[in-house]
């Protein structure tokens, strides 16, 4: 009972941990995955606003309309997926439905807000302008005006007489906005003309004007060309359509043709020139953005006329610099930097979980940027930068992580702030009182103390110091300080504010004059106060010169600072149409500024007649590529007809002239360059000629898209990028900043997993280079990483996170307890668990199974189940046969191994007998061979007896085929060693058994296909009688199998042989055989291998061996003893061909060759001496 319920309970902590796997590999932020968008409905439909937004559940998700909560009705519903469901829409009054939407997606991280999507009920109003009549002469050019205000836009067709226009024919087009021209006026066009504007809303019908013919007087003089309607400055939203008129008249008849002002091409594949010079624009982009110019040209002259006109194309905004989630200390400081473009420029806002911030003494927004210091629990969420303008929004989110610790450090005691000079300040502090020796760092904090949203500057320094020197400060400023201690898991609070004073400077700069003329006599002098960071102090006096560009005499006049005329100086008594140079300094009670450069301005001609008086001239850089042009004309008794602009760098020459109606009063310059200075200069002109001329000097700033930032004491390593290797290997690089230092440096790397967070899991790393490899990382795990720069004890701060994730690692390992358990008659359940694998996502299981036929024939039936999922039914299972399972786990990185194989057992006939009818199979039952073949525990024991009887029958057979082959040496040997020995014993050599042991040799023949060593290895005494054998003998146990073969001995010996003999113990024996030994049996073996007795054998044995010759054979003894002996070297030759083996015995010993046949035998035999 204990043992299941500790089995019961691990089960439940399986369960537990695997319900719980997919919350913590859930995405832990909000994002959504579908916004709202712009909409365009009738009256009563049905409107769906579309939102979808991911994260850890449970994700809530509300509605604003323009900016408050919407409420649910029965008409307003919020769908499951998060939409807005508006059942029928409303138009007109409190209740309508048009408007701004927004969606509100919040968990338990915080809250994210979506864009503005804009709803908008389809209508079409009265019209704006209506056809008005006309009177023309013929030939001439007729054109008609109509525009309504419409949503969507509406479609502008003309009637003549009641009856449909054609919208183009040779002499007659209808421009997309609504204008009809008719050129070459001919009798019959004169009638009544109406235009129809048509959308989905409805219809209108315009009232009816008429065009009246004059009959033509005679040949049309000479004309010079005139343009009737030139193109109208226009601001078009993104993707519409733009037409440019530009309708023309003269004699002949003019030629038109456009060009932009800015000398940049005209798109060739969006543009197009309808009728006889409207140029029309489709779907216009920001490049389209420009002045263009309508050229309206008498055939092969030179005579012409320009028109010009603006064309603004309105961008959505677009974010080029995005927030960047930050992981922050308690008490530290956070910055989130935003930058955006379009058209017009976007205004930058916050939010904090969907809700607007506003500043206070610790949270501040300027320039686009959001500050947050001594940080608090409560600051961590998730922060959203908006960027918004009449064409829409665009967000983007980041979340700051605060993290908490304990054993924080005191605050810095006793700051105090000495200034240096203009721009320095020395700050000097003393250490924290308590925990002073975990500080690692201090962290300066300074910022304007006059004015609201201020930015904060920050300086990082190290901790072996307690004064630093603030620099790059503004001359003449207030600034406060103050300084928080470093740990490295946490920060102290801020110390007490100081607030010091810059001394004053030289002023920086001068200011850009304005000039102009009001009479022939005098030139009005203006500018802007210098700004206090180009002023650095109070400006207590100006100083003007000018001269004539003849003269080298430089008149001087000095201006008071302050007071109501200290911008402007009116010069008089000047020469008429006469080039005068003028510059200006600046002064502050330091000294005195370099003067300007010296600006031009011609004085006007004396005239007669009035000619229209200079315009007031206000200029403002619109972008750092853009300037807006303002004016408004001075009162005066003049008919302006219209106004000259003229622009061009500073230190070039004037460029082309651009003439504006006499109803314009805004001009907008695009396509300049960045922080470049321009002269723009602007006049009236009339009947009588141009009027008095307004000249004004601006200077574009510098595009967003590279934010200033103020560099600390080391600044931070930039350009941080990561690159993801594998499952667990980042590559680090960054760039070393620029700054003038030959000194050696080194980096520190900081990185952890981002959620969880855990201090635990941060690791750190240092190098010399600029590249790292992060290795040992845990596999699909988001990691952030920052960088910071050491050089002579000295650090910058952390870098601007990045973040990394670890590719998805395929499974190493198979799934764990597989179990088969039959639960009816042809069906099975196949359980598994989760392979034990970190950071594993599992998203689909295969599962292989066959029968043992079909597993031979390598035939598998698959199943694949989803990653949740950690059963499945194995069916239409066959009675009587054996089932192989085996699992598998994959992911989009690969495919797992697969786990042992399971069998399963389906029983013929009837399997639920008893009260369990079930059985379960997993992998401990199985054990898998090498090759792949599963067998069981019983299985096994089987083939392990059967392998045991198979190897004893094997080693049985081969000693028995052993023991054969030795018998048939020995039956063959025996025959021709009695022969032998009766020649012997007829000698008077007395038996072999009757000797001393020490005084026995043996000398063995070679017998075919065997040999048998003759240096007394065999224990055999030869005479006439046989083989001699010892006693010993009868006592060695024989096997029953051998004793069986002794009655085949087959006698079929032929033996031709010869002795010679000189003395007893000394026998030379030779031999000769004429026919090779057949057949020889196993106990001719038997006896051929019995031993003479034991003495004997070991001592010839021992004998041989020592001396290393065949039985101590002396081939001198053999001379001198015997001539009888025989003389020749004992041979045996191979009577079957040269080429096979030879066996030779010298008188010196015995050459083995064991191949050997049907040889001459000679066998010497002598005793010891």
């Amino acid at each position: 009972m204990e043992a299941a319920g500790r089995k019961t309970r691990q089960r439940l902590v399986v369960l537990l941990w695997t319900l719980s796997l997919p919350a913590v590999l859930c995405f832990s932020e909000l994002s959504f995955v579908t916004e709202p968008s712009d909409k365009t409905a009738s009256h009563s439909d049905h409107v769906v606003m579309d939102c979808l937004a991911q994260g850890q559940p449970p994700v809530d998700v509300r509605w604003q309309k323009n900016g408050a909560r919407l409420l649910e009705s029965d008409r307003v519903r919020v769908l499951p997926n998060g939409s807005l469901s508006l059942s029928f829409v409303r138009r007109g009054g409190e209740q309508s439905d048009e408007g701004s939407y927004q969606c509100l997606a919040h968990n338990k991280y915080g809250a994210i807000l979506s864009q503005r999507a804009r709803l908008t009920i389809s209508s079409i109003s009265s019209f704006v302008t209506q056809p008005s009549p006309v009177v023309v002469s013929e030939g001439s050019v007729a054109r008609f005006a109509c525009s309504v205000t419409a949503n969507p836009p509406a479609i502008i067709t003309w009637e003549f007489n009641q009856r449909a226009l054609p919208l183009e024919t040779e002499r007659i087009t209808v421009l997309p906005n609504g204008v009809l021209q008719i050129h070459e006026v001919k009798p019959e066009d004169a009638g009544l003309y109406c235009c129809v504007a048509t959308n989905i809303a409805s219809r209108l019908r315009s009232r009816e004007a008429t065009l009246t013919v004059n009959p033509a007087s005679g040949a049309k003089p000479l004309m010079k060309p005139q343009i009737i309607a030139g193109p109208q400055n226009i601001s078009a939203s993104l993707h519409q359509t733009v037409v440019l008129e530009c309708l023309a008249e003269g004699n002949p008849r003019p030629l038109v043709s456009w060009s932009r002002a800015d000398s940049k091409p005209i798109d060739v594949f969006g543009a197009r020139v309808l009728g006889s010079g409207n140029l029309v624009i489709s779907s216009v982009k920001a490049q389209h953005s420009g002045i263009y110019l309508c050229r309206a040209t008498t055939p092969r002259t030179r005579n012409y006329t320009i028109a010009a006109a603006n064309l603004t194309v309105l961008v959505p905004p677009s974010l080029v610099e995005k927030p960047e989630s930050q992981t922050r200390p308690r008490a530290g400081t956070a910055r989130f930097s935003c930058q955006a473009e379009g058209m017009p420029s976007p205004r930058i806002s916050w939010l904090k979980n969907g809700a607007a911030i506003h500043s206070n003494g610790r949270i501040k927004m300027y320039n686009s940027k959001l500050v947050i210091t001594q940080i608090i629990p409560e600051d961590d969420a998730i922060y959203q930068c908006q960027a918004e303008n009449s064409q829409g929004s665009v967000l983007s989110m980041a979340r700051l992580i605060v993290v908490m610790s304990e054993d924080r450090p005191s605050a810095p005691r006793n700051v105090h702030a000495e200034t240096i000079s203009s721009s320095a300040i020395l700050l000097a502090w003393e250490r924290p009182q308590y925990n002073a020796e975990k500080v690692i760092a201090y962290s300066v904090h300074y910022m304007k103390a006059e004015g609201l949203n201020n930015e904060e500057y920050q300086a990082v320094i190290g901790n072996d110091t307690t004064s630093h020197i603030v620099d790059d400060l503004e001359p003449a400023c207030n600034y406060t300080f103050y300084i928080v201690a470093y740990m490295p898991m946490g920060a102290s609070r801020m110390s007490e504010q100081v607030t010091q004073h810059t001394l004053e400077d030289v002023p920086l700069r001068t200011p850009e004059l304005s000039l102009t003329s009001r009479s022939p006599t005098d030139i009005l002098v203006s500018w802007q106060p210098l700004p206090a960071k180009l002023s650095r102090g109070r400006v207590s006096a100006y100083r003007l010169s000018f001269r004539t560009a003849a003269d080298e005499q430089v008149n001087s006049v000095e201006l008071p600072g302050e007071g109501e005329n200290s911008t402007q100086h009116l010069l008089q008594g000047l020469q008429p149409d006469t080039i005068y140079l003028l510059r200006i300094a600046v002064s502050t009670r330091i000294g005195w500024s370099q003067p300007s450069a010296w600006s031009s301005h011609r004085t006007p001609k004396t005239s007669s007649s009035t000619v229209p008086p200079a315009p007031n001239l206000e200029l403002e850089p619109l972008n750092c590529t853009s300037i807006t042009v303002r004016w408004h004309p001075a009162p005066s008794d003049a008919i302006i007809q219209g106004y000259k602009l003229l622009f061009y760098p500073d230190g070039q020459t004037e460029g082309s002239t651009i003439q504006l109606h006499p109803q314009d009063y805004q001009y907008t310059i695009a396509g300049l360059d960045p922080r470049r200075k321009y002269h723009v200069k602007l006049l009236a002109f009339s009947a009588h000629g141009d009027g008095y001329q307004a000249h004004q000097i601006v200077s574009t700033p510098g595009c967003p898209s590279a934010p200033n930032r103020r560099l600390a004491t080391l600044p931070a390593p930039d350009h941080v990028h990561g690159q993801t290797n594998s499952s667990s290997v980042v590559m680090l690089s960054w760039g070393r900043p620029a700054f003038s230092s030959g000194k050696p440096v080194s980096y520190s790397i900081r990185y952890g997993p981002v959620a969880p967070y855990n201090a635990s899991a941060v690791r750190y790393l240092q190098t010399t280079e600029q590249t790292v490899m992060v290795q040992g990382l845990r596999s699909n795990t988001r990691y952030e990483f920052v960088v910071r720069l050491h050089m002579d004890q000295m650090s910058s701060p952390w870098s601007s996170p990045i973040y990394q994730r670890t590719l998805l690692e395929a499974p190493s390992s198979p799934p764990l307890a597989v179990r088969v358990s039959l639960i009816e008659d042809d069906t099975a359940l196949v359980s598994w668990r989760q392979p034990e694998q970190t950071n594993l996502v599992v998203t689909h299981y295969t599962i292989l199974y066959a029968s043992q036929r079909a597993w031979l024939a390598g035939e598998w039936q698959v199943l694949q189940r989803e990653g949740s999922n950690t059963m499945a039914l194995l069916e239409k299972l066959e009675s009587g046969n054996v089932y192989m399972v085996k699992i598998s786990a994959s992911n989009q990185a690969g495919d797992g191994p697969f786990s042992n194989m399971v069998e399963l057992p389906i029983l013929r006939g009837k399997i639920h007998q008893g009260k369990n009818p079930r059985h379960t199979y997993s992998q401990t039952e199985t054990t898998v061979f090498t090759d792949g073949l599963p067998f069981d525990e019983k299985s096994m024991t089987g083939i392990i007896i059967g392998v045991c009887i198979a190897l004893a029958c094997i080693i049985i057979c081969i000693f028995i085929l052993i023991t054969k082959s030795k018998t048939r040496r020995k039956s063959s040997s025996s025959k021709m060693i009695g022969r032998i020995n009766g020649e012997v014993m007829h000698n008077g050599v007395p038996p072999a058994n009757q000797q001393q042991a020490e005084n026995a040799e043996v000398l063995v023949p070679m017998m075919r296909n065997h040999f048998i060593d003759a240096k007394g290895g065999t224990p055999l005494m030869i005479n006439r009688s046989g083989p001699i054998i010892s006693s010993s003998q009868n006592k060695t146990k024989k096997w029953n199998i051998f004793r069986s073969a002794e009655k085949h001995i087959p006698k079929k010996n032929q033996v031709v042989e010869r002795g010679c003999f000189y003395e007893a113990g000394k026998t030379v024996l030779q031999y000769e055989e004429e026919q090779a030994v057949a057949s020889l049996q196993p106990s001719s073996l038997q006896n051929f291998y019995h031993p003479l007795g034991e003495s004997e054998s070991s001592q010839t044995s021992e004998g041989s061996r020592g001396t290393g010759d065949s039985g101590n054979f002396s081939h001198d003894e053999a001379e001198t003893s015997s001539p009888n002996i025989c003389q020749q070297p004992f041979v045996c030759e191979d009577k079957r061909g040269p080429s096979e083996n030879v066996a030779t015995v010298n008188h010196g010993g015995i050459s083995k060759r064991e191949d050997t046949s049907s040889c001459v035998l000679n066998v010497c035999a002598h005793a010891s001496v």
